[in-house]
């Protein structure tokens, strides 16, 4: 039983950041909009640093996601969307563990 257990805790879960691309729930720091200019500042320093993992497929930039290891990911899906499949994941991992 308790190895059971444990994969699950291993088990990793991922958001869908749209068009096949996706990133584990756990590692997501921040989910942002990114029209401000310190969200565009953050873009444009994540490019230059070599951090910037692009996931539009040439379209708009609809969310900006921030993950633990510092990597700045585009998405053309809008930031409430991801928020809501983040939530989905989270919620729905506590209730396979009860």
């Amino acid at each position: 039983m308790e190895k059971q257990g444990q994969k699950q805790s291993q088990r990793q879960r991922l958001v869908s950041l749209g068009f096949g691309n996706f990133v584990v729930s756990g590692r997501i720091i921040a989910i942002v909009d990114p029209a401000s200019a310190p969200m565009r500042r953050l873009r444009e320093d994540a490019r230059q640093e070599g951090r910037l993992i692009d996931a539009t497929q040439g379209r708009k930039t609809r969310a900006i996601v921030v993950t633990d290891s510092n990597h700045v990911i585009l998405s053309a899906i809008q930031a409430e969307t991801i928020g809501q499949r983040f939530l989905a994941e989270e919620t729905g991992g506590k209730r396979e563990e009860e």
